[in-house]
């Protein structure tokens, strides 16, 4: 239990038996408790976040069961690649940690559909969520990734977030991204002519979020294909209401 005394953990160990849901959050862990290896039969969702994990076991694999994993706020610098074993993860949370990369194991996660890596240290794109086809919310928020490669162009995803990464290259496959309605890319690198015009002119992105950039808003309004985006922008306004 690193930090934290026992107190209390059998008991949530044996409610978890009974509910397939274990509460961990808050407890100054700095090593998963090999207790939660036994419930790999029935559990399905796990909260380690606020914690001091510097690792999770590769064990973690055996949890075959698992539906949710929210491991934020810990010390992570890397997830194992046993991790691709856990084929009926429907979300994984792991804000605010120290990941530098993620194993290409995880293009395994098909049921995957919300994505939280934000505030991490990544550096690239992670290529393996351009293979997982029920996702609709990827937050990649505050890392340090400079491009959009060309697999986006396969991406599922409903939602894309890297607010706060260094991008300053959009691959134009992006726009072929048949289920991307919102795209958030405030505060980066991109130039005005870095944005590619098939995104604008033939995508089905409604949101386009691009403040603070190297470019000013007015500048944004005059570029070719404004005018394309604005009618679904507006269109999808009406269609909620707002």
């Amino acid at each position: 239990m690193g930090n934290s005394s026992s107190g209390g953990l059998k008991d949530h160990i044996a409610n978890a038996q009974k509910t397939g849901i274990l509460q961990l959050a808050q407890r100054k862990l700095t090593n998963v408790p090999p207790e939660v290896l036994e419930l790999s039969a029935n559990l399905k969702t796990l909260d380690l976040s606020q914690n001091k994990l510097k690792d999770i076991p590769p064990q973690f694999g055996s949890l075959k069961t698992l539906r949710n994993l929210n491991v934020s706020e810990n010390k992570l610098e890397s997830l194992p690649d046993e991790l691709g074993s856990l084929i009926k993860l429907e979300s994984l949370m792991a804000s605010k940690n120290h990941l530098k990369s993620l194993p290409n194991s995880l293009s395994n996660w098909k049921a995957l559909r919300k994505l939280i890596l934000s505030d991490n240290v990544l550096n690239e794109f992670p290529e393996f969520v351009c293979q997982l086809p029920n996702l609709d919310i990827v937050d990649l928020s505050g890392n340090s990734i400079n491009s959009i490669p060309d697999c986006a162009g396969t991406l599922s995803t409903t939602e894309l977030n890297l607010n706060r990464n260094q991008v300053s290259s959009i691959s134009p496959l992006l726009a072929k991204s048949a289920r991307l309605k919102s795209l958030r890319l405030e505060e980066n690198c991109l130039s005005l002519s870095a944005i590619p015009i098939e995104l604008l002119k033939n995508s089905n992105v409604s949101l386009m979020a691009v403040e603070g950039n190297l470019f000013a808003m007015k500048e944004f309004i005059e570029i070719d294909g404004y005018d394309e985006y604005m009618e679904r922008f507006t269109a999808t306004k009406k269609k909620f209401g707002t």
